[in-house]
């Protein structure tokens, strides 16, 4: 069995458009939540939102690749631009070998939405727009980006709610591990915008703290009101071991363990086992001791029941062996198809740092998960091994463990 390492990381969120933004942020708590007018114009509950800024595209791609793109695309292309370069990666390297892409995505409402509305005014498809098909599929990011980059290994979108970013990874390493794959580019893109969000708004899902936004996402708060919807993207760059030795490559991290399983449950109301189970199954896949964990980044999306049931999951499963843990989504908000993903890179720039990014806004911790051992603040801190969790409607479960690298 081979070996998986990653070699390189890209993010583009709402706490930065690059990792040394997304890096100060973490360490300094600093939140992307903001105020979206539109939403209550046209009959949102919560004006919550991640502010994320549309990346210009004009000098890095032809019309006829930017035509194609979905707002989630275009953010996953950037976060693939950075990730590619630190891990020395270029166009030249995808035409001589073969580089897979996995990526999380599970929706592209707004173009669908605009090609409707499109036929309806002008009562003629052909007037829909050459793009719109490429735009509006699911598979948006995997297809755009695939022909971008002339990519020739797997290519394939993973569709699993908010652990869709996490089980890209880590279906990317089980093809690498089993020598079905040398490379592949993973991650999850969410696109930000009110059409994809107005079932989510009407299911009072959302946080209505609209006084104060960078106080709404509160994860583990016994006065958490509901998440926040945010998005961007986030690619890490995974190879066998050897594929990464042969070409001299600077290995961030191994992927040593990766847990799922499905709740078998209530569609949109999680429950406590089988987060459990997920996070047993990474264990033993890791061959490690829930005590050698030194960091858990929690799924926790500041909703109740959700941030209750994984507390108690991991409660179970570490016992009186409880790592130190926090919600990057008290600053980013809930990134949906991205979280799996930019939450495992917010963790390596946490572990090359050598800092425990706070969970911000935990004022006074849910009751009956007062021995978690949540980091309110920031902690400097030097730890090699961590797990993060994503969960999605459905009951889809998804936990991944990655160490520093040790030849």
């Amino acid at each position: 069995m081979a070996r998986v390492v990653i070699t390189g990381i890209g993010i583009y969120s709402c706490i930065g458009k690059n990792l040394d933004e997304v890096k100060d942020s973490l360490y300094n708590g600093k939140s992307g939540i903001g105020i979206d007018p539109e939403r209550k114009e046209v009959g949102f509950r919560s004006s919550l939102t991640g502010i994320i800024e549309k990346p210009y595209l004009k000098d890095l791609l032809k019309r006829r690749q930017r035509v194609g793109l979905a707002e989630q695309g275009e953010y996953a292309y950037v976060a693939t631009l950075e990730a590619m370069k630190m891990a020395g990666i270029d166009q030249a390297f995808f035409d001589q070998n073969e580089v897979g892409i996995l990526y999380g995505n599970d929706s592209s409402a707004k173009p669908c939405i605009e090609a409707v509305d499109q036929l309806r005014l002008k009562k003629d498809t052909t007037l829909i727009g050459s793009g719109s098909i490429f735009q509006s599929m699911n598979s948006t990011v995997t297809m755009n980006l695939s022909t971008i980059f002339k990519l020739r290994g797997i290519n394939m979108t993973i569709s699993a709610a908010c652990a869709s970013g996490s089980h890209s990874i880590g279906l990317g390493y089980l093809m690498i591990k089993n020598g079905l794959q040398d490379r592949v580019i993973c991650g999850g893109a969410q696109e930000v915008n009110y059409f994809s969000m107005g079932s989510f708004d009407g299911l009072s899902t959302f946080s209505i703290r609209e006084d104060d936004p960078a106080k709404a996402s509160r994860p583990f708060d016994k006065n958490r009101d509901g998440l926040i919807p945010s998005g961007g993207a986030a690619t890490v760059i995974i190879e066998s071991l050897d594929s990464a030795l042969a070409r001299g490559a600077n290995i961030l991290g191994e992927i040593i363990g990766y847990g799922f399983s499905s709740n078998g449950d209530h569609i949109s109301h999680p429950n406590v086992d089988g987060p459990a189970r997920s996070l047993e199954m990474a264990l033993r896949q890791a061959n490690v001791a829930p005590g050698d964990i030194e960091y858990v980044n929690a799924h926790a999306t500041s909703t109740y029941a959700g941030d209750l049931n994984e507390g108690k999951a991991i409660l179970r499963v570490f016992g009186d062996q409880q790592p130190y843990m926090s919600s990057t989504k008290s600053m980013t908000g809930h990134e949906m198809w991205m979280a799996g993903a930019s939450e495992v890179v917010y963790s390596l720039l946490m572990m090359h740092n050598d800092f425990i990014a706070p969970n911000i806004n935990l004022e006074e911790p849910e009751d009956e998960l007062q021995k978690l051992r949540i980091a309110s603040k920031t902690v400097d801190k030097k730890f090699d091994l961590f797990l993060s969790n994503s969960f999605g409607f459905g009951g889809t479960n998804s936990s991944l463990i990655v160490k520093k690298f040790n030849q």
